[in-house]
């Protein structure tokens, strides 16, 4: 329960400062509705193995309940559900009109064959279907999940309602109804972020050094986008290590030779050094993309960047955020941050729900939009109440969820 405690310590302490009632803090502190379910799968041995499933529906005040799918061995009960609360938190930053809501398996992916991780998927969406819908609980890629799992979810679903209603999961393949750009969305909308942030902080990009924990398809983005926009990517790490070069890095050859050989480690002109060192580096901008909680109390006081972008889902753990922001550190937190993915899902929603098929330039036009009015809401907040940006993103999400939930009653 430590995650999810600590993830709930920022809603108290906006809605203190918001003055909210004690009742609404209660009723926020508990999920609307958890499912867990038994997921049998026959194995293409003929043995059968029963997996376990979940899905938090954590609020939907504000709208259907939206957040991803996840398949992973550690995927558990708490994870799962602070992973909703944060989905709640991130729609309303945003001001989309969905809740929050997460699922997952436990399950390792890699130990399946395709068939075997089809037939998984397809009873994990027949379980689901009665609680979820376009207008219910809207799903989406997460760890380990692909739009071709999403296309699985949606045909199964649609076989057991009767009917095409590709709104009901975002991050679908571009042939059933997908986004254009929404591959690049999340880190590409971190850049945007990182650019209001500059253009308050008078900061100059080419002489703004920036380090990326994590070269997945957020962690990678965001590299590329950042070096387009003129800042100096000096470090890059993935899950077998991490390189380094004083005079930049581009990432686009970096990912090119990754590809080829398997791994970043060996780069033409690069230093390596093992992946957590990449967190401890001197630099203008460190960016964790990866895991959570890669930042604790342990290594908190060798971390040397003046700026943290929270591009992976807590990956500051909630007292170190709290004394690193007291020492003078800016952090924009992950509910702002990394928002780009779910406000594209938006995008996706409104558009198979219209019929239409959005060019990426329209998509990527109004994403900027949307981020870019997050942030001035969340930075003019943090500057009226003398707060750090996670504490005023929080106020911004929590005063709006109490306002939808006091127009109900």
């Amino acid at each position: 329960m430590a995650i999810f405690k600590s993830a709930l310590s920022f809603l108290d302490e906006a809605a203190e400062k918001l003055n909210l009632p004690e009742d609404f803090v209660k009723v926020m502190h508990q999920p609307q509705r958890i499912l867990e379910v038994s997921l049998p799968v026959k194995m293409d041995d003929g043995s059968t193995q029963v997996f376990r499933g979940y899905r938090v529906q954590y609020d939907n005040s504000r709208g259907p309940y939206k957040g991803g799918l996840r398949y992973h061995q550690q995927v558990d009960m708490d994870e799962v559900k602070t992973l909703a609360f944060w989905m709640a938190m991130k729609c309303a930053v945003v001001d989309i009109p969905f809740g929050g809501g997460k699922g997952g398996i436990q399950v390792d992916p890699k130990k399946l064959s395709k068939g075997e991780l089809e037939r998984l998927t397809r009873i994990f969406a027949q379980k689901l279907t009665p609680f979820i819908g376009p207008q219910v609980d809207v799903l989406a890629p997460d760890v380990n999940t692909t739009p071709e799992i999403m296309g699985w979810i949606l045909d199964e679903y649609s076989k057991l309602t009767g009917e095409f209603t590709p709104a009901v999961i975002t991050g679908k393949p571009l042939a059933l109804g997908g986004l254009r750009g929404r591959d690049k969305a999340t880190g590409w909308g971190g850049v945007k972020v990182l650019g209001e942030l500059a253009r308050r902080l008078k900061m100059n990009a080419r002489k703004t050094t920036v380090a990326i924990q994590g070269l997945g398809n957020v962690g990678y983005w965001f590299a590329l986008e950042a070096h387009k926009a003129g800042f100096k990517i000096v470090g890059l790490s993935d899950s077998k290590g991490a390189i380094w070069n004083e005079k930049g890095l581009d990432p686009a050859k970096v990912m090119e030779y990754k590809n080829f050989t398997g791994s970043i480690a060996g780069f033409p002109g690069s230093k390596a050094m093992p992946g957590g060192k990449i967190l401890e580096q001197k630099v203008n901008v460190l960016v964790p993309a990866a895991l959570e909680s890669v930042i604790t109390a342990k290594n908190a006081g060798r971390v040397k960047a003046k700026i943290i972008i929270e591009m992976a889902n807590g990956p500051v753990e909630a007292e170190t955020y709290r004394k690193l922001t007291r020492k003078g550190l800016v952090i924009v937190p992950d509910v702002l941050a990394n928002a780009g993915g779910v406000a594209t899902s938006y995008l996706e929603w409104v558009q198979n729900r219209s019929g239409d098929m959005w060019e990426e330039n329209y998509v990527l036009d109004r994403l900027e939009k949307i981020m870019s009015k997050a942030f001035a809401e969340t930075w003019n907040i943090s500057k009226e109440y003398k707060t750090d940006l996670k504490t005023a993103a929080y106020m911004v999400a929590t005063k709006r969820i109490a306002e939808a939930k006091m127009a109900r009653v």
